[in-house]
């Protein structure tokens, strides 16, 4: 009888230990809170009618771009295989000058390429609603550079973020919010002193982060020529793409 047990418990073990592998990762877990439901309640109706004049689905991939000098957040949307653009919302407050963050507490806001997810989505944000860029990255890191919670949030009032106002967030958050939900793993974000033509650049050929800006250009300019966010590594000090 002993031996017939031992037998049961062994299988029901081996069953659940197989049932467990097979299972695959665990589902997100969404955050979310009344504010954040009551905004996307507020702001999807909007949303919805906007995206269907631009044959956009919402809950589709979304790409983030913003320009720390024309003070600009760019929201594109997957439409087949490339992006289109849905939205440029004014950024209302961002602190420090053109250059990347390089410590803590150095009051300034990142330029380079970053991803949200979702366990960056907060959404009981003091700042009305807010995500983290998820500085330092690799390259960040690489270079030693400290810091932490950088995020784009509400409230028009920052000190090393991105700050927008409170109607802004509610729909670019509703936005990102509904393309991690659709499927969308890691929603890129990149952050540019301002738009890496070759001009704009000869403008500031003196400057310390020249060699810098150039780099980034090579992931600005793929995006720009193919409506396509580039895939970003990181090699030898310095950024890659393909």
């Amino acid at each position: 009888m002993r031996s017939r047990y031992l037998a049961v418990a062994l299988s029901l073990f081996l069953f659940v230990g197989l049932s467990a592998s097979h299972a695959g990762p665990p589902a997100p877990k969404w955050n979310e809170s009344a504010r954040s439901r009551k905004a996307i309640a507020k702001v999807r109706p909007g949303l919805e009618k906007q995206l269907e004049g631009l044959h956009l689905a919402w809950g589709a991939p979304v790409f983030l771009r913003l320009f720390k000098e024309e003070r600009q957040l760019e929201l594109w949307m997957k439409r087949d295989r490339t992006f289109a653009l849905v939205k440029t919302y004014p950024i209302c407050y961002y602190s420090g000058k053109l250059g990347p963050k390089q410590a803590e507490g150095d009051l300034q806001a990142p330029e380079g390429f970053y991803e949200v997810t979702s366990d960056l989505m907060n959404p009981w944000s003091d700042y009305h609603l807010s995500f983290n860029i998820g500085y330092p990255n690799r390259f960040d890191r690489s270079l030693k550079r400290t810091g932490s919670l950088i995020m784009v949030h509400g409230s028009c009032v920052s000190i090393g973020c991105f700050a927008m106002t409170d109607p802004a967030i509610e729909e670019i958050w509703a936005l990102v919010d509904a393309a991690l939900r659709g499927g969308q793993q890691r929603v890129p974000v990149h952050v540019f002193p301002f738009h890496l033509t070759d001009s704009k650049l000869d403008r500031f050929s003196t400057s310390r982060w020249s060699g810098f800006w150039k780099n980034l250009q090579e992931g600005y300019l793929l995006f720009e020529e193919r409506r396509r966010p580039p895939i970003v590594s990181v090699k030898g000090g310095r950024y890659r793409f393909r």
